[in-house]
Protein backbone atom coordinates (compact mmCIF):
# COMPACT_ATOMS: atom_id res chain seq x y z
CA UNK A 1 0.00 0.00 0.00
CA UNK A 2 1.26 3.38 -0.89
CA UNK A 3 2.35 5.74 2.02
CA UNK A 4 3.92 9.33 2.68
CA UNK A 5 5.98 9.57 4.79
CA UNK A 6 7.12 12.97 6.10
CA UNK A 7 9.68 14.00 7.85
CA UNK A 8 9.97 17.91 9.48
CA UNK A 9 13.05 18.49 9.49
CA UNK A 10 15.23 21.99 10.48
CA UNK A 11 15.21 24.33 7.81
CA UNK A 12 13.31 21.48 5.73
CA UNK A 13 10.33 19.20 5.25
CA UNK A 14 10.73 16.05 3.23
CA UNK A 15 8.17 13.44 2.40
CA UNK A 16 8.22 10.54 0.20
CA UNK A 17 5.49 8.60 -1.45
CA UNK A 18 6.79 4.91 -0.33
CA UNK A 19 5.34 1.73 -2.61
CA UNK A 20 7.07 -1.85 -2.17
CA UNK A 21 9.67 -0.05 0.29
CA UNK A 22 10.62 2.09 -2.54
CA UNK A 23 10.69 6.14 -3.03
CA UNK A 24 8.32 7.23 -5.89
CA UNK A 25 7.32 10.81 -5.52
CA UNK A 26 9.77 12.71 -3.12
CA UNK A 27 9.28 16.56 -2.41
CA UNK A 28 11.10 18.71 0.08
CA UNK A 29 10.20 22.17 0.90
CA UNK A 30 12.58 24.94 2.52
CA UNK A 31 12.35 28.31 5.08
CA UNK A 32 12.82 30.75 2.98
CA UNK A 33 11.75 29.44 -0.71
CA UNK A 34 9.54 32.13 -1.11
CA UNK A 35 5.49 32.49 -1.39
CA UNK A 36 3.84 29.36 -2.27
CA UNK A 37 1.15 28.37 -4.80
CA UNK A 38 -1.78 29.60 -3.81
CA UNK A 39 -0.73 32.57 -1.67
CA UNK A 40 -3.04 35.70 -1.19
CA UNK A 41 -0.75 39.05 -0.90
CA UNK A 42 -0.34 42.61 -0.60
CA UNK A 43 1.85 43.76 -3.54
CA UNK A 44 3.27 47.14 -4.58
CA UNK A 45 3.24 47.57 -8.51
CA UNK A 46 7.12 48.99 -9.08
CA UNK A 47 7.46 48.30 -12.47
CA UNK A 48 4.54 47.76 -15.63
CA UNK A 49 3.84 43.80 -15.03
CA UNK A 50 6.35 43.85 -12.00
CA UNK A 51 5.13 43.82 -8.17
CA UNK A 52 7.23 43.95 -5.02
CA UNK A 53 5.41 41.51 -2.43
CA UNK A 54 4.41 41.69 0.78
CA UNK A 55 6.54 38.87 2.19
CA UNK A 56 10.25 38.69 4.12
CA UNK A 57 12.64 40.10 1.55
CA UNK A 58 10.07 41.93 -0.79
CA UNK A 59 10.50 39.33 -3.59
CA UNK A 60 9.10 40.31 -6.56
CA UNK A 61 6.60 38.52 -8.75
CA UNK A 62 5.42 39.07 -12.41
CA UNK A 63 1.40 40.16 -12.66
CA UNK A 64 -0.40 41.21 -15.61
CA UNK A 65 -2.06 44.41 -14.06
CA UNK A 66 -3.22 46.81 -16.97
CA UNK A 67 -4.16 49.73 -16.40
CA UNK A 68 -2.62 50.50 -12.52
CA UNK A 69 -0.57 53.03 -12.10
CA UNK A 70 3.24 52.79 -10.69
CA UNK A 71 3.07 52.63 -6.98
CA UNK A 72 0.01 50.96 -7.17
CA UNK A 73 -1.03 49.05 -3.95
CA UNK A 74 -2.83 45.64 -5.14
CA UNK A 75 -3.51 42.00 -3.58
CA UNK A 76 -2.06 39.05 -5.59
CA UNK A 77 -2.81 35.44 -5.81
CA UNK A 78 0.80 33.14 -6.47
CA UNK A 79 0.56 30.90 -9.47
CA UNK A 80 3.95 30.11 -9.79
CA UNK A 81 6.36 29.97 -6.82
CA UNK A 82 10.00 31.27 -7.81
CA UNK A 83 12.35 29.33 -9.73
CA UNK A 84 16.56 28.34 -10.10
CA UNK A 85 17.63 28.11 -13.09
CA UNK A 86 21.25 27.59 -14.95
CA UNK A 87 22.84 30.99 -14.53
CA UNK A 88 19.53 33.10 -14.22
CA UNK A 89 16.38 32.65 -11.53
CA UNK A 90 12.80 33.39 -12.48
CA UNK A 91 10.77 35.73 -10.24
CA UNK A 92 7.04 33.99 -8.73
CA UNK A 93 4.36 34.76 -10.92
CA UNK A 94 0.96 35.83 -9.26
CA UNK A 95 -2.66 37.31 -10.66
CA UNK A 96 -4.82 39.83 -9.16
CA UNK A 97 -6.87 38.06 -6.49
CA UNK A 98 -10.34 38.28 -6.12
CA UNK A 99 -12.00 41.32 -4.39
CA UNK A 100 -12.67 39.42 -1.26
CA UNK A 101 -9.77 37.34 -1.06
CA UNK A 102 -8.69 37.28 2.26
CA UNK A 103 -4.57 37.01 2.48
CA UNK A 104 -3.29 33.75 2.97
CA UNK A 105 0.19 31.95 3.03
CA UNK A 106 -0.62 29.28 0.79
CA UNK A 107 -0.64 25.70 1.47
CA UNK A 108 2.30 24.44 2.84
CA UNK A 109 4.04 20.54 1.61
CA UNK A 110 2.31 19.15 4.75
CA UNK A 111 -1.30 20.44 3.88
CA UNK A 112 -0.97 19.72 0.33
CA UNK A 113 0.10 16.05 1.08
CA UNK A 114 -2.74 15.44 3.40
CA UNK A 115 -5.36 16.82 0.93
CA UNK A 116 -4.25 13.68 -1.70
CA UNK A 117 -5.94 11.05 0.26
CA UNK A 118 -3.22 9.17 0.36
CA UNK A 119 -2.24 7.85 4.24
CA UNK A 120 0.24 9.54 5.75
CA UNK A 121 2.83 9.10 8.57
CA UNK A 122 4.62 11.71 10.53
CA UNK A 123 8.39 10.52 11.11
CA UNK A 124 9.93 10.99 14.80
CA UNK A 125 13.86 11.75 14.55
CA UNK A 126 13.98 8.82 17.28
CA UNK A 127 11.93 5.99 15.84
CA UNK A 128 13.61 3.98 13.25
CA UNK A 129 15.02 5.77 9.81
CA UNK A 130 12.54 4.69 7.42
CA UNK A 131 12.94 7.48 4.51
CA UNK A 132 16.71 6.22 4.85
CA UNK A 133 15.30 2.71 4.51
CA UNK A 134 13.58 3.45 1.44
CA UNK A 135 16.77 4.91 -0.41
CA UNK A 136 15.83 8.42 0.58
CA UNK A 137 20.57 9.43 0.73
CA UNK A 138 20.69 7.43 -2.86
CA UNK A 139 18.34 9.23 -4.53
CA UNK A 140 19.27 12.66 -3.65
CA UNK A 141 22.91 10.92 -5.12
CA UNK A 142 21.28 10.38 -8.26
CA UNK A 143 19.76 14.01 -8.79
CA UNK A 144 22.58 15.52 -7.83
CA UNK A 145 24.91 13.45 -9.91
CA UNK A 146 22.12 13.20 -12.88
CA UNK A 147 23.07 9.68 -13.05
CA UNK A 148 19.78 7.60 -13.38
CA UNK A 149 20.89 3.95 -13.36
CA UNK A 150 18.28 0.83 -14.22
CA UNK A 151 18.36 -2.70 -15.59
CA UNK A 152 20.24 -2.73 -18.78
CA UNK A 153 21.58 0.58 -19.07
CA UNK A 154 20.83 4.23 -17.53
CA UNK A 155 20.20 7.80 -17.50
CA UNK A 156 21.72 10.84 -17.23
CA UNK A 157 19.55 13.68 -16.89
CA UNK A 158 20.06 17.72 -17.28
CA UNK A 159 17.97 20.91 -15.87
CA UNK A 160 18.88 23.43 -18.88
CA UNK A 161 16.95 26.50 -19.15
CA UNK A 162 15.49 25.45 -21.83
CA UNK A 163 14.44 21.75 -20.67
CA UNK A 164 15.25 18.95 -18.60
CA UNK A 165 17.03 16.94 -20.73
CA UNK A 166 17.28 13.46 -20.17
CA UNK A 167 19.28 11.05 -22.23
CA UNK A 168 19.06 6.77 -22.28
CA UNK A 169 22.35 5.31 -22.45
CA UNK A 170 22.61 1.32 -22.73
CA UNK A 171 23.46 -1.59 -25.15
CA UNK A 172 21.72 -4.26 -26.23
CA UNK A 173 18.27 -4.11 -28.36
CA UNK A 174 17.18 -0.92 -28.93
CA UNK A 175 13.48 -1.48 -28.50
CA UNK A 176 14.02 -3.39 -24.94
CA UNK A 177 16.34 -0.39 -24.16
CA UNK A 178 13.67 2.16 -25.30
CA UNK A 179 11.03 0.52 -23.18
CA UNK A 180 13.23 0.09 -19.84
CA UNK A 181 14.39 3.71 -20.03
CA UNK A 182 11.11 5.11 -20.69
CA UNK A 183 9.76 3.59 -17.89
CA UNK A 184 13.10 5.12 -15.92
CA UNK A 185 12.38 8.31 -17.43
CA UNK A 186 8.74 8.61 -16.42
CA UNK A 187 10.20 7.60 -12.42
CA UNK A 188 12.13 10.62 -12.90
CA UNK A 189 9.93 13.02 -13.55
CA UNK A 190 7.52 12.04 -11.50
CA UNK A 191 9.34 10.73 -8.70
CA UNK A 192 11.35 14.57 -8.64
CA UNK A 193 7.82 16.75 -9.51
CA UNK A 194 9.35 18.03 -13.00
CA UNK A 195 7.29 20.37 -14.52
CA UNK A 196 7.61 22.63 -18.19
CA UNK A 197 9.63 20.94 -21.22
CA UNK A 198 10.90 17.83 -20.68
CA UNK A 199 12.84 16.19 -23.85
CA UNK A 200 14.08 12.55 -23.61
CA UNK A 201 16.42 10.83 -26.47
CA UNK A 202 15.69 7.63 -26.89
CA UNK A 203 17.99 4.72 -28.80
CA UNK A 204 17.51 4.71 -32.42
CA UNK A 205 14.34 2.71 -33.38
CA UNK A 206 13.71 0.93 -36.87
CA UNK A 207 10.21 1.82 -37.52
CA UNK A 208 6.87 3.39 -36.71
CA UNK A 209 5.26 0.44 -34.72
CA UNK A 210 8.40 0.66 -31.82
CA UNK A 211 8.18 4.20 -31.61
CA UNK A 212 4.47 4.44 -31.22
CA UNK A 213 4.96 1.67 -28.60
CA UNK A 214 7.33 3.60 -27.18
CA UNK A 215 4.36 6.26 -26.88
CA UNK A 216 1.65 4.41 -25.59
CA UNK A 217 3.92 3.35 -22.71
CA UNK A 218 4.67 6.89 -21.70
CA UNK A 219 1.19 7.25 -21.62
CA UNK A 220 0.64 4.26 -19.76
CA UNK A 221 3.28 4.61 -16.98
CA UNK A 222 2.83 8.90 -16.72
CA UNK A 223 -0.16 10.30 -14.67
CA UNK A 224 -1.92 13.15 -16.42
CA UNK A 225 -2.41 15.87 -17.10
CA UNK A 226 0.93 16.33 -19.23
CA UNK A 227 1.18 16.69 -23.45
CA UNK A 228 3.63 15.03 -25.63
CA UNK A 229 5.11 14.91 -28.89
CA UNK A 230 5.60 11.42 -30.73
CA UNK A 231 8.95 9.73 -31.08
CA UNK A 232 10.70 11.12 -34.39
CA UNK A 233 12.74 9.12 -36.18
CA UNK A 234 15.63 10.35 -34.60
CA UNK A 235 14.79 8.81 -31.17
CA UNK A 236 13.28 12.47 -29.55
CA UNK A 237 10.38 13.06 -27.33
CA UNK A 238 9.20 15.98 -25.64
CA UNK A 239 6.72 15.95 -22.91
CA UNK A 240 5.07 19.29 -20.93
CA UNK A 241 3.54 19.71 -17.60
CA UNK A 242 2.39 22.25 -15.47
CA UNK A 243 4.99 23.90 -13.52
CA UNK A 244 4.20 25.70 -10.08
CA UNK A 245 7.13 25.06 -8.25
CA UNK A 246 10.83 23.95 -8.05
CA UNK A 247 11.66 20.37 -8.99
CA UNK A 248 13.74 18.30 -6.70
CA UNK A 249 16.31 18.42 -9.46
CA UNK A 250 16.33 21.91 -8.89
CA UNK A 251 16.35 22.14 -5.58
CA UNK A 252 19.37 20.18 -4.96
CA UNK A 253 21.58 20.93 -7.93
CA UNK A 254 21.15 24.67 -7.62
CA UNK A 255 21.16 24.81 -4.36
CA UNK A 256 23.77 22.60 -3.21
CA UNK A 257 24.67 24.71 -0.39
CA UNK A 258 21.13 24.23 1.04
CA UNK A 259 21.06 20.54 0.24
CA UNK A 260 24.47 20.13 1.87
CA UNK A 261 23.26 21.84 5.16
CA UNK A 262 19.91 20.32 4.95
CA UNK A 263 21.98 17.01 4.54
CA UNK A 264 24.27 17.91 7.34
CA UNK A 265 21.37 19.00 9.62
CA UNK A 266 20.00 15.55 9.33
CA UNK A 267 22.58 13.82 10.23
CA UNK A 268 23.42 15.74 13.61
CA UNK A 269 19.83 14.89 14.44
CA UNK A 270 20.58 11.06 14.47
CA UNK A 271 23.93 11.72 16.20
CA UNK A 272 24.78 9.81 18.99
CA UNK A 273 26.82 10.54 22.01
CA UNK A 274 26.96 13.03 24.88
CA UNK A 275 28.80 16.46 24.82
CA UNK A 276 28.96 19.22 22.59
CA UNK A 277 27.69 18.04 18.86
CA UNK A 278 30.41 19.21 16.29
CA UNK A 279 29.17 19.86 12.47
CA UNK A 280 31.80 20.43 10.65
CA UNK A 281 31.82 21.18 7.26
CA UNK A 282 33.11 23.46 4.37
CA UNK A 283 32.92 27.00 5.09
CA UNK A 284 29.77 27.64 2.86
CA UNK A 285 27.92 25.03 4.28
CA UNK A 286 28.93 26.15 7.79
CA UNK A 287 27.94 30.16 6.54
CA UNK A 288 24.58 28.92 5.53
CA UNK A 289 23.65 27.49 9.31
CA UNK A 290 25.30 30.43 10.86
CA UNK A 291 23.07 31.88 9.08
CA UNK A 292 19.70 30.82 10.61
CA UNK A 293 20.48 30.99 14.64
CA UNK A 294 17.22 29.68 14.87
CA UNK A 295 18.48 26.06 13.02
CA UNK A 296 21.22 26.04 15.66
CA UNK A 297 18.70 26.36 18.66
CA UNK A 298 16.32 24.18 17.07
CA UNK A 299 18.85 21.41 16.82
CA UNK A 300 20.42 21.81 20.50
CA UNK A 301 16.82 21.58 22.02
CA UNK A 302 16.03 18.59 19.72
CA UNK A 303 19.08 16.43 20.40
CA UNK A 304 19.87 18.42 24.35
CA UNK A 305 23.66 19.10 23.69
CA UNK A 306 25.07 22.03 22.56
CA UNK A 307 26.23 22.60 19.22
CA UNK A 308 29.51 24.07 17.72
CA UNK A 309 29.91 24.52 14.10
CA UNK A 310 33.41 24.36 12.58
CA UNK A 311 34.43 25.10 9.13
CA UNK A 312 36.80 22.92 7.11
CA UNK A 313 38.32 23.65 3.89
CA UNK A 314 38.88 20.52 3.24
CA UNK A 315 36.03 19.16 3.41
CA UNK A 316 33.95 17.60 0.97
CA UNK A 317 30.06 17.14 0.58
CA UNK A 318 27.77 17.61 3.51
CA UNK A 319 29.81 17.46 6.31
CA UNK A 320 29.87 15.05 9.28
CA UNK A 321 28.50 15.19 12.79
CA UNK A 322 30.18 13.73 15.76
Amino acid sequence: MAEWLIEAGIGETRAALVEAGRIVEARIEREGEGPRVGAVLGARLVEPGRVLLDAPGEPIATVAAPGLALGARLTVEITRMALRERGRDKPARARLAEADAALAGGPDLAARIAASGVPVTDLRMGDADRLEAAGWSDLIDHVRTGHWPFAGGALWVDATPAMLLIDIDGEGDPLALAKAGAAAAVHVVRCCDVGGSIGIDFPSLPGRAERQAIDALIDTLLPQPFERTAVNGFGFLQIVRRRERPSLIEQVRFDPVATDAALLLRQAERAVGTGALQLTARPAVVGHIAAHPGWVAELGRRIGRPVELVGDAQMKGAGHAQ
